[in-house]
């Protein structure tokens, strides 16, 4: 018996991202992202790579609920993405997003993200 629930992918570019934030005069990062993750984007190495990454992984996280769970209200600004202590990616989701989770019989969503050149991809499952 499988403990996945869902699994969603996305593959975002990362001069888009930049391109669509100064398009909307900075509004689209400060509509998407939590002030956590805007705080980790200022001291990371690219602004816009670490963005773009967060951004997939709000992707994947609606596809693994959503491709499974239509009938979920979904919000990217529910899905936050932490650094734990070795760098690595962790999915920490607010308050309205870990109410969803019981609902559809998940306990936590695992993430990781990967990137190349101007390629950022992200993998999200849900997990039983």
């Amino acid at each position: 018996m499988s403990n996945v629930l869902g699994v969603g992918i996305d593959l975002v570019s990362i001069s888009e991202i930049h391109d669509l934030d100064e398009r909307l005069n900075g509004n689209f990062v400060r509509q998407t992202f939590t002030d956590r993750e805007l705080k980790d984007a200022d001291s990371s190495l690219d602004y816009y790579q670490f963005l773009a990454g967060r951004f997939a992984v709000k992707e994947a996280v609606y596809k693994a609920i959503c491709g499974n769970y239509p009938e979920i209200n979904f919000d990217f600004r529910n899905v936050e993405t932490i650094r734990i202590s070795n760098g690595a990616p962790r999915f920490n989701g607010n308050d309205n997003i870990l109410k969803i989770l019981p609902q559809i019989g998940a306990s936590d969503i695992k993430i990781s993200i990967s990137n190349q050149g101007d390629l950022v991809t992200a993998i999200a499952e849900l997990i039983k």
